[in-house]
């Protein structure tokens, strides 16, 4: 495991990873194995990612046609919650590949599309990825990602009106989704320390928006992520609170120390 006063360079960190997990006793590629979501079957698209920012009314536009219901607030709700499922459900994915592979695709903006809505209250697991595109190694995943999801945010804040924190700590998810996935079975402090570095690297605002903590779920000590924004998807039909979010729970974690910081058991769940 790092030290800790030195990171591991890029290319060492799913190496680190393992370590952490070997540790406690954790196979690196049955876990992630056990995070990745099962393959979905070829999905119609209704637009890309790369027109939805090239458009962002592409956007605004399908969701009045599914939601429309919908008034201007709820509307920004389900663009924020839709913002969240391109990081979990696309970035996410890919980032736990490159650390069970050592190599993945890209998020791709021209790969990437967004599935039709089934009921008038989803509004996750619409965004996905086409297969294929080159897989590029560690470093260069880290200095491509960052810039894309960079590139991606003045439309998703501009003309969308997904917040900075909503966005940023929504892409911290879909990049620690390594971490994520040993939340409550690794260990804590190691796990926190190796997870917050990582986004470091990405050199966009991901990790000013999301800080992992160590935090006692019942009776065990965990890590989890703790987000600096809210995705809003209280305010959807079927919403309710997410886990991760650090906008409801501020006060209470201001209050309490690292070691004493406490999480309702049955609350939280990696992500969501």
């Amino acid at each position: 495991m790092a030290e800790p006063d030195r990171k591991p360079g890029l290319g060492q960190w799913a190496r680190e990873y393992s370590h952490l997990l070997s540790q406690s006793g954790l196979d690196r590629e049955s876990v992630i194995n056990e995070a990745l979501q099962p393959s979905v079957g070829a999905c119609s698209g209704l637009f890309s990612l790369a027109q939805c920012l090239e458009q962002p009314s592409l956007l605004l536009g399908q969701v009045a046609i599914d939601y429309p219901i919908a008034g201007p607030r709820a509307v920004r709700a389900f663009v924020s919650v839709l913002q969240q499922d391109l990081a979990l459900n696309v970035i996410a994915p890919l980032t736990l590949r490159l650390f069970r592979d050592g190599h993945a695709p890209l998020p791709d903006a021209k790969r990437i599309f967004l599935a039709p809505a089934h009921d008038q209250t989803q509004t996750v697991s619409r965004w996905f990825q086409v297969p294929g595109g080159e897989r590029v190694d560690e470093e260069t995943f880290v200095r491509s990602a960052g810039a894309l999801t960079a590139g991606w945010y003045p439309a998703f804040r501009q003309q969308l009106g997904v917040s900075p924190g909503a966005y940023w700590s929504s892409i911290g998810l879909g990049l620690g989704a390594p971490f994520s996935a040993v939340w409550n079975r690794a260990e804590p402090q190691a796990l926190c320390q190796l997870a917050q570095g990582w986004l470091e690297q990405f050199q966009n605002d991901a990790n000013q928006f999301i800080d992992w903590i160590p935090a006692v779920f019942g009776e065990q000590t965990t890590a989890i992520p703790q987000r600096k924004g809210c995705c809003l998807k209280y305010l959807l039909p079927e919403g309710g609170y997410c886990g991760t979010c650090g906008v409801h729970r501020k006060e209470r974690l201001a209050a309490l120390t690292p070691q004493q910081r406490t999480t309702a058991p049955g609350q939280w769940q990696p992500g969501r």
